[in-house]
């Protein structure tokens, strides 16, 4: 069985996460590479409505490496392909 890390991503690399909910829609959190930094975008997304951006900051590698592996290990999300 693989780890759920299997799918991790370097921070040079964009990275998305995605946690599905109860009303068919998904939680989402992109990890995009960005000038030396690393843009986290956390949303939300029910089709066929346009995505809802709820939050945007800019981490070093490291912290957007961090927050990721506490993303997938205890708020339940997983690798994804690009949502949008």
């Amino acid at each position: 069985m693989p780890s759920p890390l299997s799918h991790a991503a370097p921070a040079s690399s964009p990275c998305w996460l995605v946690r599905p909910r109860s009303d068919g829609g998904c939680d989402y959190v992109s990890f995009l590479p960005l000038h030396g930094a690393v843009e986290m975008r956390e949303g939300s997304h029910l089709p066929p409505q346009m995505p809802l951006l709820k939050r945007r900051r800019h981490l070093a590698a490291d912290e957007a490496d961090a927050c990721r592996r506490l993303l997938q290990l205890e708020a339940g999300f997983r690798h994804s392909d690009p949502l949008f």
